[in-house]
């Protein structure tokens, strides 16, 4: 006989069929279920009708077939696209699988379930680092050419990395020494349509904008450059961004662009000078590896932003560092913890190889890679309970959902499979507590 552990975390009652009963599965319980020996896959039954990779049963209702076979320590496991579920299982430990079963979010508009009230301190906001890096191959690639700006926001990407460099009067994407080619105007084009699309016009971005060509433009040149294309974009860009220095509440950024400005020198060149270039850090450290803290008003801003790893052996303890921010403190002052996963240095850290790992870790063949690890740490924090037994986890599930909290911006975000984003977006709804909103 084997054992599976399942984690309902949706609304509604799931249904697992073995091959000699049906158990039901009640929603916010963990469950232990017995299978046949040498059993292979598990069936989750719903009442919604059947898609093309489920298995139809009798009228108005499905199958849903999980097979307990694992390529990695976690993967999101395979549904069809009219399923409500997310579903995430984890290798045995011990021998016993675990599959934790979430609501499925739209996440090109997860933001509007959440309450205007909800303070951006206290989400958890997936983003990418560099945004815009599609090109330069190893060293300076940081995300997938399958996904532009549009399909990242359309895919969770709520906190963009925009480094800029000025080229013949203009402004463009850049990262390191190496052109990334896509103008500024273009990336405000593309975040305006999708702030006023009907779909995502209640969501919110958060735009970093950086300089890397400080060493040969002025900074009030750059400055004043940002300035006039975001004046000059589509629709008037500079009206669609939120200027005060200072962490809002969602409502009142709702289909906006939150500047946090990596530039600007003494901000003459904006109104109300550098109290008018959104959130402004006061100190931004290169690749401090403990991070480091500074106030945005009364807003006690942690950051965590080591790159410069010295090669990938040194990923989990990258890992371990970065998701220690995103761990809400006990501290009943308001905390904003700003998370890159990223690092990089030539040539035993490239990028890619940072986020997505290499060779064979299954089977001891190769590195895990950061994305891996941190989506394997949210869901093993999201898939906690303190018992076995429905009755036990009645008592104890509230209490233990954790409350991760923050914004976290990614290499090859899509990797593994997109299934990152989802488990980011899911800790929205988890462990939230009164003055969240």
């Amino acid at each position: 006989m084997q054992s599976v552990r399942f984690l309902n975390l949706t609304d509604q009652d799931v249904l697992c069929c073995s091959s000699s009963d049906t158990i039901a599965l009640p929603p916010e319980l963990s469950q232990l279920v017995i299978l046949p020996p040498r059993c292979s896959y598990v069936l989750l039954n719903s009442s919604k009708e059947p898609g093309p990779d489920s298995v139809k049963t009798k009228p108005g209702s499905w199958k849903l077939k999980i097979s307990l076979a694992l390529g990695a320590s976690w993967q999101a496991v395979k549904v069809p696209s009219d399923c409500q579920w997310r579903i995430y299982g984890t290798r045995p430990v011990g021998g016993l699988h675990q599959f934790t079963i979430f609501p499925k979010r739209n996440l090109a508009s997860f933001l509007s379930e959440m309450p205007d009230a909800t303070p951006l301190y206290s989400l958890l906001l997936p983003g990418t680092h560099d945004t815009m890096a599609f090109y330069g191959w190893i060293i300076s690639q940081c995300q997938s050419i399958e996904t532009p700006l549009n399909v990242q926001l359309h895919n969770g990407i709520r906190v963009l990395d925009i480094r800029l460099a000025v080229i013949e009067g203009g402004l463009i994407a850049y990262h390191g020494l190496y052109p990334q080619k896509t103008p500024f105007q273009t990336i405000l084009s593309t975040v305006y349509a999708f702030l006023r699309s009907p779909a995502s016009c209640r969501e919110t971005i958060v735009m970093s904008v950086k300089q890397e060509d400080y060493s040969t433009t002025p900074q009030t040149l750059f400055s004043r450059l940002v300035r006039e294309e975001f004046m000059n974009g589509l629709g008037g860009s500079l009206n669609m961004l939120f200027l005060e220095n200072r962490v809002p509440k969602l409502g009142e950024v709702r289909g906006k662009v939150i500047l946090l400005s990596r530039f600007g020198g003494n901000g003459a060149e904006w109104e109300n000078g550098l109290e008018g270039l959104g959130i402004h850090p006061t100190t931004w450290p290169d690749s401090k590896k403990d991070g480091f803290t500074w106030q945005c008003k009364n807003v006690h801003v942690r950051t965590h932003d080591w790159y410069a790893i010295p090669s990938f052996l040194y990923i989990p303890e990258k890992v371990s560092l970065a998701t220690e921010f995103l761990i809400s403190p006990d501290d009943v002052r308001p905390t904003l913890s700003i998370v890159y996963t990223s690092a990089s240095s030539f040539p035993w850290a490239a990028p890619k190889t940072i986020a997505q790992g290499f060779g064979w870790p299954k089977w001891g063949l190769g590195v895990e890679g950061v994305n891996s690890r941190v989506g394997r740490w949210i869901l093993d924090a999201l898939s906690s309970t303190s018992g076995d037994t429905v009755e036990a986890t009645k008592q104890n599930l509230s209490l233990s959902e954790p409350r991760l909290r923050g914004w976290v911006l990614m290499d090859f975000y899509d990797r593994p499979e997109h299934a990152l984003v989802e488990l980011l977006v899911e800790c929205n709804f988890r462990g939230r507590q009164p003055e969240e909103g």
